[in-house]
């Protein structure tokens, strides 16, 4: 028969292989990469992940993010080479390539962010202040940026980190600056409007006198031909008149005539002061036009 003493201790040793145990093996995650510290000195940088072995209760184990990182500086001002201010806003993107240098020079990543910014905005200083102000915000921009980049690569390798990226956000004039420039630009564009719009009004008076001038010709000319017309028309009429009173002096008469009745003779206003036996009422009295001759006398 067992003693109880014996259980105890067997379940006491079994407590203890299973914290040995579990105190020995640790998992490495794939977006993460472990330093294996043994009483406070590095002994070994796992990359790969799977489980791994330390050694108990001696061993640390410190996780360092392997990932792309982000870095986001706050705004600067920069003066450019032309003495312009520039208001730039630029962003970077690391990794950690060496994470036992890493963890010996900066050892978290708060801290190589702030050592990262401090870097970031002197490289940014020293790069834009060498360039104008159309080249960082038009020409150069990309070039500008790659230099940047290269210049934080070599001073940040020195902390165990790649310089993935580094762009500008946004460069910019001051606010102050930025409505000084709207101002004039507004006023430019307004000058240049006046202008366009003395140069279309003069267009427009020069279109109007050539067209009242045409139209001045037009109708002169039209009226010039219409009297020549109206010449010609009358001295047919004229001609026609004296040939027919050539042919027919009779008829031509008894035509006049009527011409006169039709138009002395209104159908509003028929009322003559004259004598009945008037020479204009002489077709009245007699179809040929001739007066009566008197009755003899018994």
């Amino acid at each position: 028969m067992k003693s109880p003493v014996t259980g105890v201790v067997a379940l006491i040793l079994l407590f203890v292989v299973i914290i040995v145990g579990y105190s020995s093996v640790f998992t490495v995650a794939q977006t993460e990469q472990v330093l294996v510290v043994r009483l406070g000195e590095p002994v070994r940088v796992v990359t790969e992940p799977g489980l791994n072995f330390k050694a108990p209760f001696i061993d640390t184990v410190i996780s360092i993010d392997k990932r792309i990182l982000d870095l986001e500086n706050p705004s600067q001002e920069v003066i450019a080479s032309d003495q312009k201010r520039l208001v730039v806003d630029a962003f970077a993107r690391y990794r950690i390539k060496n994470a036992l240098r890493f963890y010996q020079s900066v050892g978290s990543i708060p801290a190589a962010n702030l050592q990262l910014t401090t870097l970031l905005n002197a490289s940014l200083r020293r790069v834009l202040g060498g360039a104008t102000f159309i080249n960082v915000v038009r020409d150069e921009r990309e070039l500008l940026m790659a230099r940047i980049r290269e210049q934080l690569d070599k001073e940040a390798d020195q902390y165990g980190i790649e310089l993935v990226d580094v762009r500008i956000r946004r460069a910019d004039l001051p606010e102050a600056n930025s409505q000084a420039v709207y101002q004039r630009m507004q006023t430019e564009r307004q000058r240049e409007a006046a202008e366009f719009r003395a140069q279309g009004g003069q267009k427009a008076q020069e279109i109007r006198s050539r067209a009242d001038r045409e139209a001045t010709v037009i109708i002169a000319e039209a009226n010039s031909t219409a009297d020549q017309t109206r010449g010609v028309g009358d001295a047919e009429r004229n001609r026609l008149f004296a040939e027919a009173y050539g042919r027919d002096p009779d008829f031509f008469a008894f035509y006049r005539s009527m011409a006169a009745y039709e138009t002395g003779l209104r159908s509003n206003d028929t009322r003559f002061l004259l004598r009945p036996d008037s020479e204009f009422f002489r077709f009245f009295a007699n179809p040929s036009g001739r007066p009566l001759t008197a009755a003899p006398k018994p």
